[in-house]
């Protein structure tokens, strides 16, 4: 248990930031324009800029962002545990935005598209999981010293985990209600609780390719969580049964199921890093804690490709 009190170094006066959400005016460069001002400075880096700001600083508005982090106690660990929440939900950002991305591939019948995409999306899990790696550094007196600063929060609330869970399928009304009250977030969210998911966009995409597909496999209520059906779990058979380089529905449904397993390695590794931190006590936003973590690692979200190996 760190006993040492916190020292949180100077970077940034947050009172002279730009808090605008919205795009910074920025330069447009060529290469000939870049050339030109590497001749100019003879090949060292630009240091003077006009204004108050540098371009760099502009493009991802990092004063703003590293304005950002407002630890709340004078636990040591609590700005690991809130620098990494929000490294994390810049990730899952970006990850969403891989997956939508390849849904839409799907939707036009781009399944190579798809399938190099979702490549980018595995390697977004895998940095997520990875996450753990510097999370798991806190002990379990380490956050007892920040805990109750928490209040209700939890991970649980993230708008932008449940927007990756919903465009791969897993739908929870009653868990995307938590945002009803937040206007400027609840429209996406609740759009995406009611449109397909990337998995019903491929299983239409396997009746247009001549699989016999129930119509209750393709017309339903998304809002509901996906169930398994038996011609959908028969047309995956039939796709599995030409493992071949050459047959891209082989090559999407191994795609798919990969970052369904690199979902769960995440999910597992959140499990057994919040039971080794809190073991068995509920969770700060209500949840049974590490109890409801441990029923969420048994969720697939493609199940019938999972049954292609049985």
């Amino acid at each position: 248990m760190p006993t040492f009190e916190p020292f949180h170094p100077f970077v940034v006066d947050a009172d002279g930031v730009d808090a605008s959400p919205h795009a910074r005016p920025m330069p447009i460069t060529t290469d000939e324009s870049r050339e030109a001002t590497s001749t100019e400075t003879g090949g060292e880096p630009l240091v003077d800029f006009d204004g108050t700001s540098n371009p760099y600083i502009d493009y991802q508005s990092i004063d703003l962002l590293l304005s950002l982090q407002h630890p709340r106690s004078g636990g040591y660990d609590e700005m690991c545990f809130f620098v990494m929440g929000q490294v994390k939900e810049l990730l899952f950002r970006g990850l969403h935005f891989e997956l939508v991305n390849a849904q839409r591939q799907l939707r036009d019948d781009e399944i190579d598209n798809a399938i190099h995409i979702l490549g980018r999306a595995g390697a977004y899990v895998d940095y997520i999981t990875s996450s753990w790696d510097v999370l798991s550094t806190i002990s379990t007196e380490g956050f007892n010293q920040f805990r109750d600063t928490l209040g209700t929060a939890s991970g649980q609330l993230s708008f932008m985990y449940r927007h990756v869970e919903f465009v791969l399928g897993n739908k929870s009304e009653r868990l995307a209600r938590a945002h009803r009250n937040v206007p400027h977030v609840w429209p996406a969210l609740d759009e995406a609780l009611r449109s397909p998911s990337l998995y019903d966009d491929a299983i239409a995409l396997l009746a247009r390719r001549g699989f016999a597909i129930d119509a209750v496999a393709l017309d339903r209520d998304w809002s509901l969580p996906y169930e398994p059906n038996p011609s959908v779990e028969a047309a995956w058979r039939e796709v599995f049964a030409d493992p071949s380089t050459g047959n891209p529905l082989y090559r999407l449904g191994q795609a798919l199921v990969g970052v369904d397993q690199k979902f769960s390695v995440y999910r597992w590794r959140h499990f057994v890093s919040v039971e080794r931190i809190i073991g068995y006590k509920p969770g700060t936003g209500g949840s049974a804690g590490v109890g409801w973590l441990e029923g969420v690692t048994r969720h697939r979200f493609f199940p019938e490709i999972w049954a292609t190996a049985n």
